[in-house]
């Protein structure tokens, strides 16, 4: 079995995608479950985990309402404002779903990701979040992982997640590797520490210089296998797992092209057994997923 832990979909508007720019026209449409379904197929994916793309009070509803139609949706990465004063009567809500598994924030896109971290209302919202035994996916660029770190070091009552390894720069690692390469790495060894972290292998594709070149050059693969390699030390086999990150991923690569890279690399680094944890028991384990 092969589970694709990180899919968005929409119907697309402009105003609730503030993060969509001009420069992204494949993603200025709507985004659903039967656009991937073919690709999905063809690589052998059975089921999905979708993750919020907006930072919305629907947001939620959508994604499970979608669950309900397509059963290789099975689960749910959902957004909520955590400091909310109705956040505890939504969670007992949406966990009466199935297929409700988590939240989000686009934490990437605070101005000051370690004001948001450690504000009180959040750090309430997250214990709430993990009394339900509800993941939480964290989103940052590498030079926010501090913050990251902070925010998983307080919160150790249920597993938290580390979206697309961390977003390295690799646009800017260069022939030999560069400075950021080697403050992402520290900085991720600082999160696999804490053994109620796991990693995505996701969104490494739109961290090369995808505006400029369209696809991976024999440098952009190499950085990301890199990548792999490095969270798979940190981490080890039991806390990676897959995820396509579609249909972002469609800035630089096709779903065929970021799941290859993922299985090329899977194959040459890990045992069967290693192999169908990355694919599917690692996920099952962390979202409580039904396989």
């Amino acid at each position: 079995m092969k589970i694709d832990t990180h899919q968005h979909f929409w119907h697309y508007s402009a105003p609730e995608f503030p993060w969509i720019s001009e420069a992204m026209p494949a993603l200025r449409r709507d985004c659903l479950p039967a656009d991937n379904a073919a690709a999905m197929r063809a690589a052998g994916v059975d089921g999905v985990v979708a993750v919020q793309a907006r930072t919305l009070a629907e947001e939620t509803d959508f994604l499970l309402g979608l669950t309900d139609q397509h059963p290789e949706l099975l689960g749910v990465v959902g957004w909520a404002d955590l400091g909310a004063a109705d956040l505890e009567p939504r969670l007992q809500a949406w966990c009466a779903h199935p297929a409700f598994k988590g939240l989000r924030h686009i934490l990437q896109d605070e101005a000051d990701a370690s004001a948001w971290v450690q504000a009180s209302a959040h750090q309430r919202g997250l214990r709430a979040l993990q009394q339900h035994q509800r993941v939480y996916d964290v989103l940052v660029f590498e030079h926010q992982i501090p913050a990251a770190v902070a925010l998983c070091a307080r919160h150790d009552a249920h597993w938290l997640v580390l979206d697309h390894v961390g977003k390295p720069a690799l646009r800017d690692w260069g022939d030999d590797g560069a400075p950021g390469a080697s403050r992402w790495s520290s900085s991720l060894r600082e999160l696999a520490a804490m053994p109620h972290v796991m990693c995505k292998l996701s969104g490494a594709v739109t961290e090369t210089d995808w505006p400029n070149h369209h696809g991976l050059t024999p440098q952009d693969t190499r950085h990301i296998l890199a990548c792999f390699d490095q969270a798979l030390e940190a981490f080890g086999p039991q806390r990676l797992m897959f995820g396509s990150d579609w249909p972002v991923c469609q800035l630089s690569s096709p779903y065929d092209v970021v799941h290859g890279l993922a299985d090329q690399w899977a194959r040459s680094r890990l045992s069967d057994a290693e192999q169908e944890a990355f694919w599917s028991g690692n996920a099952i384990r962390c979202y409580g997923l039904k396989s």
